[in-house]
């Protein structure tokens, strides 16, 4: 696994600064399968593809642009990632994580982390937006192994709170104006690319996760190793294996997620409303 140094982070991050000039995002928002719109309605873009970032791994996954968007959204200094880095594609936990400590070195002091993701829990439904109030990870290597580099935050930090309960209010009132059905739970990573199998769905109902993915944990983890607000959010795209007597695809994943993107994206616009800065 390779381990990246405090410098080249620093140099991800110049290289930014000198396509950005004076704009600094407060916020960075990395969007999940399907729910890549929300980029294109920036205000004043800059793109950035990652590949032009020193340093930065490439997305590959399918429906992900693999590019930063830089501008305003609701008001506030962005960064969306449209489209985010797996383990899946071979990447390493830490190239997952890599661009929320470049953004951390910008100025970003929450992120808003999406994903699409199988359903577990038997009550919610297809299409439902699930906010994230805690994550179960014991599949592979933690993104803060290796070197632990002292700028960004403790050897041992504590994650009692990944996901920041002032953020997660401010998500259920967004909701509840937007009369937007919210549920809440627990979500769990698995490494993929495929899917669960009944058995592990099982087990991650036994467990406590509420909903199954593979990603978002990552990011969460670094950002809040590195001192920034966490507000997370699931698309209930698809029941999970064993839910439902019927296979799952990843073109079912994309279709639902392109499906509830105008409700998902009122929801994520509201909550940037009521962050501060």
């Amino acid at each position: 696994m390779e381990n990246y140094t405090y410098e080249q982070y620093r140099e991800s991050a110049e290289a930014l600064r000198a396509r950005l000039g004076s704009f600094a995002p407060k916020v960075l928002l990395i969007l999940g399968s399907g729910l890549g719109a929300l980029g294109d309605q920036v205000e004043d873009p800059i793109v950035v593809p990652y590949a032009e970032v020193p340093h930065m791994k490439r997305s590959t996954a399918p429906d992900h642009k693999g590019q930063f968007v830089f501008g305003r959204l609701s008001g506030k200094d962005v960064a969306v990632m449209q489209g985010r880095l797996h383990t899946y594609e071979g990447w390493s936990f830490a190239d997952v994580s890599y661009p929320v400590r470049v953004l951390r070195l910008l100025g970003a002091e929450t992120l808003i982390v999406t994903n699409a993701a199988g359903a577990v829990n038997r009550e919610f439904d297809v299409g439902d937006i699930m906010l994230i109030t805690d994550h179960i990870k014991l599949f592979g290597v933690s993104p803060l192994c290796g070197p632990n580099i002292d700028e960004f935050g403790p050897r041992f930090p504590d994650i009692s709170h990944v996901y920041t309960p002032v953020l997660r209010e401010a998500a259920r009132k967004a909701a509840e104006n937007l009369d937007i059905r919210l549920r809440e739970g627990v979500y769990m990573y698995f490494p993929g690319p495929q899917y669960e199998t009944p058995a592990e769905v099982r087990l991650a109902r036994t467990l406590g996760a509420d909903a199954v993915g593979m990603s978002t944990v990552p990011e969460a983890i670094t950002a809040a190793h590195c001192g920034m607000r966490v507000l997370g959010f699931t698309l209930c795209t698809n029941m999970a294996a064993g839910v439902l007597d019927q296979p799952l695809s990843g073109e079912e994943v994309i279709a639902a997620g392109q499906a509830a993107g105008p409700k998902f994206t009122a929801l994520v616009k509201a909550c940037l409303e009521q962050i501060d800065p």
